[in-house]
């Protein structure tokens, strides 16, 4: 059983600065724009063939759909294998294998000359444009960023779907405790109402970008992604607007994260088997208040 009723993303033509901050970013609200890099070269070069040329030996971080691994650091990839061999898969079929947070313009600086930096009104950090890629049904869990970011997500090649949430529902999205994921046992595309009834409350945004569309993320909203299609996008960050999320932000990167990874390598799956059964503890018995109240 899906969510009854999702809200539609807006989508508008090409907007200006100001319209932009006035419509969006001071409301904090999301919008898919389109029309809005037709001028970069990337818009025309930018394909798998591309990658392949200029990118094809880089070593590239893989995750699958596993479960968070205790083993494991925050954020510390399950693979690593070269562009070329990773194009491959993606082109072969259906696969879980993603990459995530990955700074390729780092490895190959000429590509940031087939991109301008958007001009609509907000500082963004040119050291950090992460691409993201996927495989046929490749899902990227429900979560928000670690550190609050306003973003521009541009997607190249084939179509994906993006569901997002409004942060002020946070509350209902059993979230992990000192993570910024919710429990990983939710199936956002057939969620289980029954185990976790907290979400009926939640009224989740979706849309679908194509190539060269741009998706506007506010900070602090939750986001599932999932690849139609192969694909791969372009996310362009700024710091946090509101002094809250600035904070809470730093905790995150400075302090949460380590303390997360020091609780795994103490306390090992007994770690995260309390995170998954707190969250839902918590979760419901805020649903409880609320319900007799």
């Amino acid at each position: 059983m899906a969510f009854d009723d999702y809200i539609q993303i807006e989508r508008v033509e090409k907007l200006t600065k100001k319209e932009f901050i006035e419509n969006y970013y001071k409301l904090q609200k999301p919008v898919v724009i389109t029309n809005q890099i037709e001028d970069w070269p990337a818009f025309t070069k930018w394909n798998f063939n591309f990658l392949r040329e200029v990118a094809g030996d880089k070593k590239v971080p893989l995750y699958d759909s596993r479960k968070t691994d205790y083993t494991k650091k925050v954020n510390e990839p399950d693979f690593i294998m070269t562009m070329s061999e990773y194009i491959d898969i993606l082109e072969k079929g259906p696969t879980d294998l993603r990459i995530f947070l990955y700074n390729l313009m780092k490895d190959v600086p000429s590509m940031k000359s087939d991109m301008h930096w958007p001009r609509l009104g907000i500082r963004l950090l040119k050291s950090l444009p992460l691409v993201f890629f996927g495989g046929e049904n490749a899902k990227v869990f429900m979560h928000y960023d670690i550190d609050f970011p306003n973003i521009f997500h541009v997607h190249f090649e084939g179509e994906k779907q993006c569901v997002l949430v409004d942060p002020k529902e946070t509350k209902y999205m059993y979230r992990l405790p000192y993570s910024w994921l919710c429990n990983e046992d939710i199936d956002f595309d057939n969620p289980d109402f029954e185990k976790f009834p907290a979400l009926k409350k939640v009224k989740p945004y979706i849309t679908n970008l194509k190539h060269g569309e741009m998706l506007y993320m506010p900070e602090g909203w939750w986001h599932y992604m999932k690849y139609l299609t192969p694909g791969f996008s372009l996310s362009l960050r700024s710091l946090p607007g509101r002094p809250s999320n600035l904070w809470k932000g730093f905790a995150n990167v400075a302090i949460i994260r380590y303390y997360d990874n020091w609780m795994r390598k103490r306390k090992g799956q007994d770690w995260l088997d309390y995170k998954d059964a707190e969250s839902i503890r918590r979760t419901n018995e805020l649903l409880e208040t609320e319900e007799k109240s």
